[in-house]
């Protein structure tokens, strides 16, 4: 009998499950956070990393002190050194006044750096000092800040091979690891697909004032279940939001994965990607039918994405050097385009 983890903070984060994976994760999750050291979060994108280092926090000493995130990749490269350690008046142009960034501000409580493999290595060498020392200068300053600040950083890239490549300082990445966990994605939680659909459905349904709280038919099920769910647990989210939204009954029975096919006049619906689609007539097999499968996601994102490699790689939560590897591999997919893409 497994346990039912429910958890609500003042961030509003929410992490539900019941599956042997989940609980597994939340229990390495749990030992690690009251370790005051940093812990990297791995996942794919929509897993919930941020929710996972909001756990962290809270279940922390530091959990009544600040818990402020920062999304690297939101912001160009020369400007993350000055969200992180602000600057002082006149450092640059447009520099009207001196201003803390989020070190200062997260003092005594804990900074979240998401998709950290986009921080320039100039700035990663100032962030392995206050790992380290716990000191920095603002940009603009010789003098000394001090701060107690526990950091915990997340990804979807491959830090180790960036590191090797040059990409990524080592010596960061080593104090970083103190601790790795890696978020596991809604493929691998078969069993809290329904649980948090319904969540989600009976949070849409209080949001949109209706008085009954919806359930969803058996052919619906069937369709959540089986979808490969490659944006994870925001996809999630926000299909179930979506057939809500939609339905006019106390009973969902329209699940609809791909919301542009309809807007998009003269355009047709892209493959369905859901295994319960069911495998073309040469998959007779399970392993060949999982080729099959992501042959076809495959050239759906090449499609949605006009054959721009980058993009369909992001659209899969895959990195560039992954979908290339998979492109490879599965070369009836417009052999002649060898470009990444802009």
């Amino acid at each position: 009998m497994y346990k039912t983890f429910i958890k609500t903070s003042s961030a509003s984060t929410e992490e539900i499950g019941q599956s042997e994976v989940f609980l597994a994760f939340q229990e390495r999750l749990s030992r690690v956070a009251p370790i005051q050291r940093p812990v990297l979060l791995i996942g794919e994108r929509g897993t919930g990393k941020e929710l996972a280092a909001a756990r962290l926090h809270y279940l922390s000493g530091r959990w009544q002190k600040p818990f402020l995130a920062l999304n690297c990749a939101s912001l160009a490269p020369a400007l993350i050194e000055s969200e992180l350690f602000g600057y002082e008046r006149g450092a640059f142009t447009g520099a009207l006044q001196r201003r803390a960034g989020r070190f200062e501000a997260a003092d005594g409580g804990t900074l979240f750096l998401d998709e950290i493999g986009n921080v320039p290595l100039e700035t990663q060498e100032k962030i392995l000092r206050v790992v380290e020392y716990h000191v920095f200068e603002r940009v603009g300053s010789a003098e000394r800040v001090e701060v107690d600040v526990r950091i915990l950083a997340a990804t979807n890239a491959n830090l180790a091979e960036m590191a090797a490549a040059g990409r990524f300082r080592p010596d960061l990445l080593d104090r970083l690891s103190f601790e790795v966990l890696v978020v596991p994605p809604l493929r691998e939680r078969s069993g809290d697909i329904l649980l948090l659909a319904r969540h989600f459905a009976a949070r849409m349904a209080r949001e949109l004032e209706r008085t009954q709280i919806p359930e969803f038919s058996a052919e619906a099920c069937s369709l959540l279940e089986s979808h490969p769910w490659p944006g994870n647990v925001r996809e999630l989210k926000n299909v179930v939001e979506r057939a809500v939204y939609r339905s006019d009954s106390a009973v969902v029975h329209e699940i609809v994965f791909y919301p542009f096919a309809d807007a998009a006049a003269g355009k047709s619906r892209p493959p369905d990607l859901s295994p319960g689609a069911g495998p073309s007539p040469k998959a007779a097999s399970m392993p060949a039918a999982v080729r099959d499968l992501k042959l076809r996601m495959l050239t759906s994102a090449l499609e949605r994405s006009r054959f721009n490699q980058r993009k369909a790689a992001a659209m899969l939560g895959l990195t560039y050097d992954q979908f290339r590897g998979l492109y490879r591999r599965f070369k009836k997919i417009r052999p002649n385009d060898e470009t990444g893409g802009a």
